[in-house]
Order: structure tokens, then C-alpha cells, then sequence
């Protein structure tokens, strides 16, 4: 269920819209812009696709790129804007990218017209894959 947006939301979600434009999109036309908070900073990123199309790179990852390169490995918020009349959710692969920097984070999302949702990306991605999954204890105390 859509959570009710906050003048934060609206102010990060203005900053994916910004930067919308700039998207390197020549083969799907589907441009999207994206914006991260963190460390009480913004960072942008745009998608930017390549003719082999998995070097394509996603708007989100672009943007939480450019925030872990400041040194933030921490995101409270993410907003999405792409080109579809409907808000635009993340694809599933950078929902599992986002969770590796909080995976309780507000997401924004927004298209072309006025409809904007925001939810938590543990909403978008229940169950995700995270560090926890990564300990390599056994259990076994007598170690």
C-alpha cells in the first residue's frame, strides 16, 4: 500500500525528474532519472544503456554509485522517474542492489504525469538477499 508522500519525498523525487533528461536511452527510448539520499546529501544517476545490452547500466545504480563514492554505504531514500505514464518502480535487479544499503529505505517513484508512490523497499522486495546471509557461522561453538 502506498505510503503518503512528505515534502522530502517531493524534494528528492524534483531531483530524479532533474536529471531525467540527461538518460542515455538510443535503444529502448525509456529514460529514467534517479536521486539517492544519503548521509544528508543527494546523489543523482541516469540510466545509461549500451548496445550489449547487460553492460546497460540502471538510473538507481548509477546514483547509488555515485553516493558510495563519497564514502555513503548507508541510504535512507531513493526516487525513481522514468518515462511511463505510471510511477516508476525499480527493476528487480537494483531492488536487490538497493537492500545492500538499507533495505527498510523509502522508495519514491514517479513517471510522466503527477501520480507519485512511495513505499519501503522491503515492501518492493520482502525477503531480500542481504549480509545476514553471508555469515559463515556454523554454530558450532566447540570451534
Amino acid at each position: 500500500m502506498p505510503k503518503k508522500l512528505t515534502e522530502a519525498d517531493m524534494a528528492l523525487l524534483a531531483f530524479a525528474r532533474e536529471v531525467h533528461p540527461r538518460a542515455y536511452a538510443p535503444y529502448s527510448g525509456f529514460r529514467v532519472g534517479a536521486a539517492v539520499f544519503a548521509g544528508g546529501e543527494i546523489f543523482q544517476g541516469v540510466n545509461v544503456e549500451n548496445a550489449a545490452y547487460g553492460s546497460t547500466i540502471c538510473a538507481e545504480r548509477a546514483a547509488a554509485l555515485a553516493a558510495v563514492t563519497a564514502g555513503h554505504t548507508e541510504f535512507d531514500a531513493v526516487a525513481v522517474v522514468g518515462d511511463s505514464e505510471a510511477p516508476c518502480v525499480p527493476c528487480g535487479a537494483c531492488r536487490q542492489f538497493l537492500a545492500e544499503f538499507n533495505p527498510a529505505m523509502r522508495v519514491i517513484m514517479g513517471g510522466r504525469t503527477d501520480a507519485v508512490d512511495a513505499l519501503r523497499l522491503d515492501e518492493l522486495l520482502p525477503e531480500a538477499f542481504v549480509r545476514g546471509y553471508l555469515d559463515q557461522d556454523d554454530g558450532d561453538d566447540d570451534a
